[in-house]
C-alpha cells in the first residue's frame, strides 16, 4: 500500500542557474539528504563544504561527447523511475546495485535567452537540453515517490517545505511539484519548436508561465488571466490593478500609435479610436485629439508617442480618464497625473512583438499574420479626373491609417490631421457614413474640405454622394468592386478626388 509522506534521502542535483541554491542544499544535507551531480554543479556543492559523489563514480561512464551524455544512464533513470511499492522494481534496483533517488533538482540550459540574444545556430542548438528534460519527465512521472524541482522558479516553494516539515513531502507536495515539472518541459519543447517553425504556421504551440491574474475578465462575472509578458512592454508607474479590458484597449492603442512617425495624440474607447490628431506640439495634439469627441474621451485610454510635459498634463488632468500611455513623462507631469489614485500610468518599452495574432474560436484558434500593410503617398492609385492635393493626400493617409484600427464597417472623417468623426462597427457602410457625420456636426467640425476612407470598397454610389453633399473633397478606398466605376462615374461628375491602394483593412 502506498504511503503518502515520503522522505528525501539522496538528491540529484544538475542545475544551470544556482542562484538562491546554496540554502536549499545546506538544509538538505543538514536533514540527512546525500548528492549526487554532475560537472559544475558537483564543484557548486563542494564549494558548499557539503560532499557530493559524482555521476561518473555512479555510472561508471565518464561525461562523454563533449558533455552532450552525462545522466542518460540506467542507475541513474533506474533510481528515479523504480515504483517503491512494486516488488519486481526493488529485486531489481538490488541486482544492478542502483541506490534510490528521492529528489531532482534541475535547471534548464537557457534555450529562449540564448535564442533572444542573437548567438549563432550552434550556440542555439546546444543549449537544447537533453539530460535536465529527460530527468524532469522521469521523475514527474513518478511523482508518487519522487519529488521533482524542474526550476529556478521552483527553489522556494522547496525551501519552504524544507522549512516546515524538514525532508518530507506528502503526495500533494509532490503532485504539485510534478505539474510544475511538465509546464516546464511542454514549455520548454513549445520554445525549441518555435524557433525550428520560425513562425511558419505548421502547428499551433504556445507556452506562457506566471500568469497575471486579473480583477475579472470582460465582465465582472467572467475569471480572466493574462499570459504573457506585460512588465517587458510597461512599466506601471501608478494606479489600479489592470483589468481584462484595459488590456484590450492598450493593445489597441499601441497598435495605432505605431502606425505614425509624427507627434500625435490618441484617446481610444472600446478599441477605436475617438479621437486622434497630429501636431507640432503634444498640447496641440491633446486638445485636438480630444475635440474629436469630448463624450466619449471619459474613460478613455490616452495614448501618445511623445513624452508628458507639465503644460499637456495640466490639461489631461481636467478629464477622467483610465490609462494613459507614453514613452516618458517630466516629473511634475507625473505629479500632476498622480493626483488621481486609480489612473494607470504607463511608460512604454522598447521591445519586440510577434507578427502574428491568435484568436480562441468554435474549439480551436485562429492564426494569421499581423496587418502590417502601411500605405505611403506611392501607393495611391487615381481612380479619377480629378487628383488630390498634397494636403488631401496626406489627410488620405492619415485616415487610411485610423480606418485600418476601426471595427469594420467602418468610416473615418479626416481634415488637417485630425479626426472629425468616424463610424464604426456598422452592418451598413452607408450607417458607418451617416453615424461620422452626424457626430462630426454634433461636436462642431465643418467638413467642407475634410477625407473619407472606407476599411472595403463601395459596392454602389451611395457612400460617395452622402459624403459629397456633406463637403467632403477627397476620398480614399481599396477599390475591387465589380461596381467601382458607378463611384468613380460619380466622383467625375462632381469634382470628388478619389484613390484606391488595392489593400483591404477589415477589423472584425
Amino acid at each position: 500500500m502506498m504511503i503518502a509522506s515520503k522522505r528525501m534521502r539522496r538528491a540529484l542535483v544538475s542545475v544551470y542557474h544556482k542562484e538562491g541554491l546554496d540554502e536549499i542544499l545546506k538544509k538538505l544535507y543538514k536533514e540527512g539528504v546525500s548528492f549526487v551531480s554532475t560537472g559544475g554543479t558537483q564543484r557548486f556543492i563542494e564549494s558548499l563544504g557539503l560532499p557530493c559523489e559524482a555521476v561518473e563514480d555512479l555510472t561508471g561512464y565518464p561525461s562523454i561527447l563533449g558533455g552532450r551524455v552525462k545522466t542518460l544512464h540506467p542507475k541513474v533513470f533506474g533510481g528515479i523511475l523504480a515504483r517503491r511499492d512494486n516488488q519486481t522494481d526493488k529485486e531489481q534496483l538490488k541486482e544492478y546495485d542502483i541506490p534510490e533517488i528521492d529528489l531532482v533538482i534541475v535547471d534548464l540550459y537557457p534555450f529562449e535567452e540564448t535564442v533572444a540574444s542573437g548567438a549563432t545556430e550552434q550556440e542555439i542548438i546546444e543549449k537544447i537540453d537533453i539530460g535536465g528534460i529527460s530527468l524532469i519527465r522521469a521523475a514527474a512521472k513518478n511523482y508518487k515517490d519522487i519529488v521533482i524541482v524542474a526550476s529556478k522558479d521552483q527553489y522556494t516553494p522547496l525551501l519552504h517545505i524544507l522549512e516546515e516539515k524538514g525532508a518530507e513531502t506528502s503526495l500533494e507536495d509532490r503532485r504539485f511539484f510534478a505539474k510544475e515539472a511538465f509546464a516546464v518541459s511542454s514549455g520548454y519543447d513549445t520554445a525549441i519548436f518555435t524557433y525550428f517553425d520560425n513562425q511558419e504556421g505548421t502547428a499551433f504551440r504556445k507556452a506562457v508561465n506566471e500568469p497575471m491574474h486579473l480583477r475579472y475578465g470582460e465582465n465582472p462575472h467572467q475569471k480572466a488571466q493574462f499570459y504573457g509578458k506585460f512588465e517587458e512592454m510597461f512599466d506601471q508607474l501608478h494606479g489600479k490593478e489592470i483589468s481584462y479590458n484595459n488590456l484590450l484597449d492598450i493593445d489597441a492603442a499601441v497598435n495605432l500609435i505605431d502606425e505614425f512617425d509624427e507627434l500625435t495624440f490618441a484617446i481610444l474607447k472600446h478599441n477605436n479610436a475617438c479621437g486622434i490628431a497630429s501636431r507640432e506640439n503634444v498640447t496641440d495634439a491633446w486638445k485636438d485629439a480630444l475635440a474629436g469627441d469630448p463624450v466619449s474621451a471619459f474613460g478613455g485610454i490616452l495614448v501618445t508617442n511623445t513624452a508628458i510635459n507639465k503644460e499637456v498634463a495640466e490639461e489631461i488632468n481636467k478629464i477622467f480618464f483610465e490609462v494613459i500611455i507614453a514613452p516618458d513623462y517630466d516629473t511634475d507631469a507625473l505629479e500632476i497625473l498622480m493626483q488621481k489614485k486609480n489612473r494607470i500610468i504607463l511608460i512604454r518599452k522598447e521591445s519586440e512583438t510577434s507578427s502574428l495574432q491568435f484568436r480562441s474560436l468554435l474549439n480551436g484558434v485562429l492564426m494569421q499574420e499581423k496587418d502590417l500593410s502601411i500605405q505611403t503617398e506611392g501607393d495611391l492609385m487615381p481612380m479619377t479626373d480629378k487628383q488630390p492635393d498634397s494636403r488631401e493626400i496626406n489627410d488620405l493617409l492619415f485616415a487610411n491609417k485610423l480606418v485600418k484600427h476601426s471595427k469594420s464597417n467602418a468610416i473615418t472623417l479626416v481634415k488637417n490631421k485630425q479626426l472629425c468623426a468616424s463610424g464604426v462597427g456598422q452592418t451598413s457602410r452607408v450607417d458607418a457614413l451617416k453615424q461620422a457625420i452626424e457626430k462630426a456636426g454634433t461636436f462642431g467640425f465643418d467638413l467642407n474640405g475634410a477625407v473619407m476612407a472606407s476599411d472595403a470598397f463601395f459596392p454602389f454610389p451611395d457612400c460617395v454622394e452622402i459624403a459629397d453633399k456633406a463637403g467632403i473633397t477627397a476620398v480614399i478606398q481599396p477599390g475591387g468592386s465589380v461596381n467601382d466605376k458607378l463611384s468613380v462615374e460619380y466622383c467625375n461628375e462632381h469634382g470628388l478626388a478619389m484613390v484606391k491602394t488595392g489593400i483591404r483593412h477589415f477589423k472584425h
